[in-house]
């Protein structure tokens, strides 16, 4: 098939490589490859840490993509040359004070029913596991499936991986009006391709859009998705003070994380704010994640500052990713993968390749990008029979 992906940040980059080592002719478009969330992404493959109630749909999926990652490094480090920097070391959860302890405790909970492992630590067991932890630290808990990747070097290796079929610059999905249309219905009935932003049609059997949180019009579900700003920083700690695994912690209610990386760099991340305009790092936002970091790891005090940045993470209105067919005929949506880009990559590839493949909707998919209009009509049919 000739298969055209709109959107070069990890996700997009992963469905392309899977649906073009599965045989087909791919292109990708995109202006600025692997510049936006992918660039500022810690590289958390972190579905336990990032467990929370009533999203235990995102956390099943998580743990699929996650058990896919170690033969997912493997083969494009061994494809593409690029070391990926794939740790395996676990993770550790942290609260400063006893309130921040019980949260942690109720991610626990969650955890044993789903059957997930973890070791609960106090605190001495804490900075045993990692001694650049502050004893202020009251207690946590130790994740040993959690692990992290650089999200920079996977988009490299990617990028090396597709060569000259991305194309940097834009395009957007090119639609055929179905000749069953209703009157006054204007929705396109399939996709011809894409028309690059110099009027030129790529004629394409399908278009799959991964294009973060901004969606084309084209794409029926795009107001599901909002901009959600992160900020990050990115530190080198004096030699020997850096952690030696990815820490999660909450401090006085305030989350933060540190994941180390090669060359003893730290990222230390992330706020999260709704947030419509530019995503440009804030005084206020920046200092919470240094006084939280400090706090946590007091070797950070006197580190180097290499890079600050904020990015637009894409939100959904329940939190997980919209996968699958538009409603358009060969028009199909890889986004909304707000924090869980980096660890949802590999099954998302997946899914889609399945779905491009086999040409059948799947509507029971708890991650179909239907599932919002299905909800709007059950909420409005509710509310008229409330009435009636």
């Amino acid at each position: 098939m000739r298969i055209a992906v709109l959107g070069a940040g990890i996700v997009g980059l992963a469905c392309a490589a899977e649906l073009l080592r599965a045989g087909h002719d791919v292109r990708v478009f995109d202006p600025a490859p692997a510049s936006g969330a992918t660039h500022a992404a810690a590289g958390m493959l972190s579905p336990a840490g990032e467990a929370w109630h009533g999203e235990e749909n995102l956390l099943r999926l998580g743990v699929e993509s996650a058990g896919l990652w170690p033969e997912y490094a493997a083969w494009l480090e061994s494809a593409s040359g690029v070391d990926v920097d794939h740790r395996r070391a676990g993770t550790l959860l942290a609260g400063r004070d006893h309130d921040d302890v019980q949260v942690v405790r109720r991610t626990l909970d969650l955890l044993a029913a789903h059957g997930i492992e973890y070791e609960e630590l106090r605190q001495r067991d804490l900075r045993e596991r990692e001694p650049e932890l502050s004893t202020r630290v009251c207690g946590g808990a130790y994740l040993p499936g959690d692990h992290s990747v650089n999200p920079r070097r996977v988009s490299a290796a990617l990028l090396a991986l597709l060569g000259d079929r991305v194309e940097h610059r834009n395009a957007a999905p090119s639609t055929t009006p179905s000749p069953l249309l209703a009157p006054g219905e204007d929705r396109p009935a399939s996709v011809e391709g894409v028309r690059t932003e110099d009027g030129r049609l790529v004629r394409a059997d399908a278009v799959l859009v991964a294009t973060g949180h901004q969606l084309p019009p084209q794409v029926p579900q795009r107001r599901h998705v909002r901009p959600v700003r992160g900020e990050i920083l990115r530190v080198r700690p004096p030699s020997g003070q850096a952690p030696t695994q990815t820490i999660r912690a909450l401090v006085h209610g305030e989350p933060v994380y540190a994941v180390p990386r090669a060359g003893g760099e730290v990222v230390v991340g992330a706020t999260q704010e709704e947030h419509a305009g530019d995503p440009m790092p804030t005084v206020g936002g920046v200092a919470r994640l240094l006084d939280a970091a400090r706090t946590l790891l007091p070797g950070l005090e006197r580190a180097e500052i290499l890079e600050v940045l904020a990015r637009h993470r894409p939100g959904t209105p329940d939190n997980g990713p919209m996968l699958g067919p538009t409603g358009v005929h060969g028009l199909y949506l890889a986004a909304g993968h707000h924090r869980g880009g980096v660890l949802l990559a590999p099954v998302t590839a997946r899914i889609l390749r399945a779905h491009i493949e086999s040409g059948s909707p799947d509507a029971a998919n708890a991650f179909s990008p239907s599932r919002f209009d299905t909800s709007e009509r059950m909420s409005r049919w509710t509310s008229l029979s409330t009435a009636n």
